[in-house]
């Protein structure tokens, strides 16, 4: 039996970005979307980083460029926030991107960018 990465955090995480999603709808940028996340996170009591960086080390020297996640929830999910047509490719990329640098295992895309609301688990 395959065992889900932080599911009781992960539905908290999604029931948050719905409940975001369904006052607001879709049209909005980006940042609107994070700061209705922040607000909801707070109010659910659920741990969270806004726009955390990470470094990338190589052979021991910390490299000039980093990411910076949209959210860590709960010390171990990075959230990122999407307004796209589709979650496509790029954000899956760019999602391994931020676990591998983090050494996290579990990331959600989350796309307010439609008229319905969608997301994707990301495991590294």
């Amino acid at each position: 039996m395959v065992e889900i990465l932080f599911k009781e955090e992960s539905y908290k995480i999604i029931g948050a970005c719905f409940e975001v999603h369904n006052i607001l709808g879709h049209g909005f940028k980006e940042a609107v979307y994070k700061d209705a996340l922040e607000f909801e996170f707070a109010r659910l009591n659920i741990p969270f980083v806004r726009e955390r960086p990470f470094t990338i080390t190589y052979k021991e020297q910390k490299l000039k460029h980093f990411f910076v996640a949209d959210f860590v929830v709960d010390d171990g999910i990075i959230l990122e926030v999407k307004i796209g047509n589709y979650i496509g490719d790029p954000y899956i990329k760019q999602t391994l991107n931020y676990l591998k640098a983090s050494g996290l295992k579990l990331g959600l895309v989350i796309n307010f960018g439609k008229p319905s609301i969608e997301y994707q688990r990301v495991v590294f």
